[in-house]
């Protein structure tokens, strides 16, 4: 059944309005993200940043290591899109026809309502997808495998969703509401995900919360998800975007920040609209550095439900690399990028330490010239092999193999404290 909308508009129907015009519109975009980022880097490269160093000389050696890893993995070059949905088929297991098919929605008449399940489970499951720490497993009782980092906890969200802990309606598991989502409590997550004494998840307490408040956002914003306060609305409220069936993807990114984006922790905000993964950079011009990592991993993600009901997607490199640690350790692993004090490696940083913003800064930047540098050794276009085929074949592969040649248990180069919202 579809949404019931209201009609999209800047001051109706939503949490957090945000107006045409307001201070905090010019940095809710990739364009934004990808135009200051590239700025950081320029900086960097000119000797501007008191705390990185950048050896081009570099670059040739990465877009080989990073070329080798997407020939091996995918011989073809026949490469899906970065995307939730890889993990949850670790281990060569297709979950989600599995559960297609016990939805009853495997025909193409319930492509929409089959779109909006998957919408359903995607979103909760990006926001639970940062960084676990190395010493959390999920155990997938369904078929034996033990699992770690982002493939454990795409299959334990899996797992929460088809509980139907996320419903609000017993009759209806698979689906997630805003009521249901804003009684989720740590004490319930930690049992979903096997926490326990001798499995930490980081940053616990942070997911539990971050769910809840999206749960409250979602019930204050019925022009995305309808007076049902459903997630899988949000399919509803772009097609309702789209020309004839054609949706850009920076539409998607504009929704996803401007409906969600007040569901994250509040670090810092203009005139009462959150920023969300946004944060004072001396080297980007104006003083701020967008990066909105989650919401474009999540952006990312929604392109499949939204292909499968019947949207044409066009656009698809608006969007940027994603800032986290795979793709900027993969930066430091291979000496791209390096720090001017070899012991800023030892410590414990901060998400908002100017070093770790500079660095998840020119990390999108560098992604766009290591795009370029791994097509040409493939022989492949940009249209024929965007963005996030090279991330997903790609550069997160290579950073999470490097690292795993560098470390014992694979972690990036330095620690970060995480509270499970950002990484």
């Amino acid at each position: 059944m579809a949404a019931v909308l209201d009609q999209p508009s800047p001051d109706a129907g939503w949490h957090t309005p945000v107006p045409p015009g307001h201070a905090a519109e010019a940095l809710l975009s990739a364009q934004a993200v990808r135009r200051l980022s590239h700025a950081v880097l320029a900086a960097v490269q000119a000797g501007g940043s008191a705390h990185w160093q950048w050896r081009p000389q570099r670059l040739e050696a990465a877009a080989d290591y990073v070329a080798g890893v997407i020939r091996e993995r995918h011989p073809d070059l026949r490469v899906r899109f970065h995307a939730r949905w890889r993990h949850f088929e670790a281990g060569g297991v297709d979950r989600m026809a599995a559960l297609i098919e016990q939805a009853g929605l495997s025909s193409e008449a319930a492509c929409e309502e089959r779109a909006r399940m998957r919408i359903d489970l995607v979103i909760p499951s990006v926001l639970l997808d940062a960084g676990a720490g190395p010493d959390w497993r999920y155990h997938d009782a369904a078929t034996g495998q033990v699992l770690a980092r982002s493939e454990g906890l795409g299959v334990a969200s899996l797992a929460l969703f088809t509980s139907g802990a996320l419903s609000a309606d017993p009759a209806r598991p698979l689906r997630s509401d805003a009521a249901a989502l804003m009684r989720l409590d740590a004490a319930t997550l930690a049992r979903a995900f096997q926490v326990q004494a001798g499995n930490p998840l980081v940053g616990l307490e942070g997911r539990a919360q971050l769910i809840a408040r999206l749960g409250q956002v979602a019930a204050a914003t019925p022009a995305v998800f309808g007076t049902q306060a459903r997630l899988g609305h949000l399919f509803d409220a772009l097609k309702a975007r789209a020309d004839h069936g054609r949706l850009p993807v920076a539409t998607v990114l504009d929704v996803v920040l401007r409906a969600l984006g007040p569901a994250w922790p509040s670090r810092h905000a203009l005139d009462g609209v959150p920023l969300g993964d946004c944060w004072p950079c001396a080297l980007a011009p104006g003083g701020w550095l967008p990066l909105h990592k989650l919401s474009q991993w999540l952006t990312y993600s929604l392109l499949e439900p939204l292909a499968d009901g019947g949207l044409t997607l066009t656009g698809l490199d608006a969007l940027t690399g994603l800032p986290e640690y795979r793709n900027g350790g993969l930066l430091i692993d291979l000496g791209l990028l390096m720090p001017r004090d070899e012991a800023w490696l030892q410590a414990v940083h901060t998400v908002d330490e100017p070093a770790v913003v500079e660095w998840r800064g020119v990390t999108v930047a560098a992604l766009d010239a290591l795009a370029d540098a791994v097509r040409a050794r493939l022989g492949v276009s940009a249209d024929g092999f965007p963005l996030a085929c090279v991330l997903e074949g790609g550069t997160w592969a290579a950073g999470r193999r490097i690292a795993a040649e560098r470390r014992a248990g694979g972690g990036p180069p330095f620690a970060l404290a995480s509270d499970g919202t950002v990484f």
